[in-house]
C-alpha cells in the first residue's frame, strides 16, 4: 500500500503529490507553480503577492452565498533535516514515505507533514464537489519555518475573509487559540587561524542519536541538546594541563529545531591521549543515565584524525566553549494563566563555521509575554557579549493573544462534540504560528488552528498519525458546512 490509498483518499492523494515537490524554505518556486497549476486545472481564481504568497478562491456553493468567507491557511515550505547517513538532495529529490503501522514517516528525512497536511486538506476542499461551504479563500504562505516571511509581508488587501482556519497544529482533538511570539539571536565570533602545534593527539568527537524536535512544542519534553552535550564534554579539556586546541566545531542546523547532532575536531598533548578515551567513556555513561527516559539512542563517538591545516586561536576557542556552556537552553518560565503551557523558552540551535574565520551561534527565544521574550533575549545577549562576540537579531514576530469568546471557536467546539461525543481541548501553543502576524494586518479576523496528530516534527523522526487525519478532515468539513451567518 502507498499513502495514496489511505483514507481519506482526497487528502492523502494531494499529500502524496506534495511530497514529490521540493519545497525547502525560501525555495518554494516549485510548490508555488504546483498550486497555481492546480487552480488553473480546477477553474479557480488565483493570485500571488510580492512576497510569493498564493491565494486561491472558490465561490460558495448554491444556498451558501450568505455565509461568511472562510480562509483556509497553510504554509508552503518544510523543514529539511536528514540523518547524516542518508543521501538526499532537498532541492531535487522527492520525500520517500513509509507506512509504519498507524503512522506515516519518511526514510531518514523530515516528512513535511508540517505543513504539507495543511496544504493537502485545503486543496481537497477546493477540489471538492460534495461539501456545502460558503466562499473559500485558501492562503498558502512562504517561508514560515525560517522567518514567517510570507505572513510578515502579506499585503493588507490580499484577503477578504472574516474567519481564518489555520491548519498548522499537531494534535487532533485540540483547538488552538493562541501562540507565542519569537525572536532569533545570533552571536558571531571572529577567530585568528593559528599554526598546528606539534606533539598532539587529534580526534573528532561526535554527539549522535538524539531525537531533536520542534524548539517550541517540544522544548518542555526534556530532550537533550547536542550542542550543550558537546560543550559539556569539551569543558573538561579547558584544564591547563591538556593544552587543548580546537580546529572545528559544528552542531544543529535550524533555529526552530532542537539540535540532534554536533561534532568537534580537537587536539590535546600526546601524553593525554588515553585520558580522552577514558573521559569519553565515563562522560557518556553519565549522560546516558541522565537522559535514559527521553533519549534512548544518545551516543558519542570518538575517532582519531589527521592533524588539521589550521586551528582556532586559543583565546577565541576558550571564550566560545565557555559561552556555549553558559548560554541557557530550555524552558525559562511556565505560564501562570494556562496550566501546562510554556510561557518563555530559549533554544541553543546551531553552531556553524562560516567563511572569513567566523563562527556563528544561532539561538531562538519564544514567549507569550513580550517583556519576558525581550528579557531572555537580553540574557542570551549578555552571555555572548561577555565572551566578546558580536550579536545580531531578527525582527521577531508577535504572539497571538487567546480569545476565549471567539465565535468560530464556539461553533467548532459544538461541531466536535456532535461528531465525536467529546469536548475538544482548547489550548495555546508555545510555538510560532502565523496568526499573530495576520492579526496585525487584519485585526477583524476570528481565528482558530487545528491539525492532525504529528510527532517529532522538524526531525527525521517526524511522523503523522493516519487515523487522526481522517478525524481532522471530517472535523474540518463539518466546520465549513455548519458555519452560520
Amino acid at each position: 500500500m502507498t499513502i495514496k490509498e489511505l483514507e481519506p483518499k482526497e487528502v492523502w492523494g494531494y499529500f502524496y503529490e506534495i511530497t514529490q515537490i521540493p519545497r525547502q524554505s525560501k525555495k518554494e518556486e516549485k510548490i508555488r507553480a504546483y498550486l497555481l497549476d492546480f487552480a488553473r486545472k480546477n477553474n479557480l481564481e488565483a493570485k500571488q503577492d510580492r512576497a510569493g504568497n498564493v491565494l486561491i478562491a472558490k465561490p460558495a456553493v448554491p444556498g451558501k452565498e450568505h455565509v461568511p468567507t472562510v480562509i483556509l491557511q497553510a504554509h508552503m515550505d518544510m523543514v529539511c533535516e536528514k540523518n547524516n547517513d542518508v543521501v538526499h538532495d532537498f532541492d531535487n529529490d522527492p520525500i520517500e514515505t513509509i507506512i509504519d503501522g498507524d503512522w506515516v514517516r519518511a526514510k531518514g528525512t523530515t516528512l513535511g507533514a508540517d505543513n504539507g497536511m495543511g496544504i493537502a486538506a485545503a486543496l481537497a476542499v477546493l477540489a471538492s464537489n460534495d461539501i456545502a461551504h460558503g466562499k473559500i479563500e485558501a492562503l498558502f504562505t512562504v517561508d514560515e519555518e525560517t522567518g514567517l516571511t510570507g505572513a510578515n509581508l502579506l499585503e493588507e488587501n490580499f484577503l477578504t475573509g472574516n474567519i481564518l482556519l489555520n491548519l498548522d497544529t499537531e494534535e487532533e482533538g485540540e483547538i488552538y487559540i493562541g501562540c507565542a511570539g519569537g525572536k532569533n539571536t545570533r552571536a558571531y565570533f571572529t577567530y585568528k587561524p593559528q599554526e598546528v602545534p606539534e606533539g598532539y593527539f587529534w580526534f573528532k568527537v561526535q554527539v549522535k542519536g538524539l531525537r531533536g524536535g520542534h524548539s517550541g512544542s517540544d522544548i518542555d519534553k526534556g530532550l537533550a541538546n547536542a550542542n550543550k552535550i558537546l560543550t559539556r564534554f569539551l569543558y573538561f579539556f579547558l584544564d591547563e594541563k591538556y593544552k587543548m586546541v580546537l580546529a572545528e566545531i559544528g552542531g544543529g542546523n535550524l533555529h526552530n529545531a532542537i539540535p540532534r547532532e554536533a561534532y568537534a575536531v580537537v587536539g590535546v598533548k600526546d601524553e593525554y591521549k588515553e585520558n580522552v578515551r577514558v573521559k569519553l567513556n565515563t562522560f557518556l555513561a553519565e549522560i546516558q543515565e541522565e537522559y535514559q527516559a527521553v533519549e534512548p539512542n544518545l551516543n558519542m563517538l570518538l575517532e582519531s584524525v589527521e592533524p588539521p591545516l589550521k586551528v582556532i586561536d586559543s583565546n577565541t576557542a576558550e571564550k566560545l566553549i565557555l559561552a556555549l556552556y553558559a548560554c541557557p537552553h530550555g524552558v525559562m518560565r511556565m505560564s501562570r494563566d494556562i496550566p501546562g503551557l510554556v510561557e518563555t523558552s530559549t533554544n541553543l540551535a546551531s553552531v556553524k563555521m562560516l567563511d572569513n574565520h567566523v563562527i556563528e551561534v544561532g539561538t531562538s527565544q519564544r514567549s507569550s509575554v513580550e517583556s519576558s521574550k525581550e528579557d531572555v533575549v537580553n540574557m542570551v545577549t549578555s552571555v555572548f557579549r561577555l565572551a566578546g562576540a558580536e550579536v545580531k537579531y531578527s525582527d521577531g514576530y508577535p504572539g497571538w493573544k487567546p480569545n476565549p469568546d471567539s465565535n468560530i471557536l464556539k461553533q467548532a467546539i459544538e461541531v466536535y462534540k456532535n461528531l465525536f461525543n467529546q469536548e475538544p481541548e482548547v489550548k495555546a501553543i508555545h510555538a510560532g504560528l502565523e496568526c499573530g502576524l495576520f492579526l496585525e494586518k487584519y485585526p477583524h479576523l476570528d481565528m482558530i488552528s487545528i491539525g492532525p496528530t504529528m510527532t517529532d516534527v522538524h526531525s527525521p523522526n517526524e511522523k503523522v498519525h493516519i487515523p487522526s487525519v481522517a478525524k481532522w478532515w471530517t472535523f474540518l468539513v463539518k466546520i465549513l458546512e455548519n458555519i452560520s451567518a
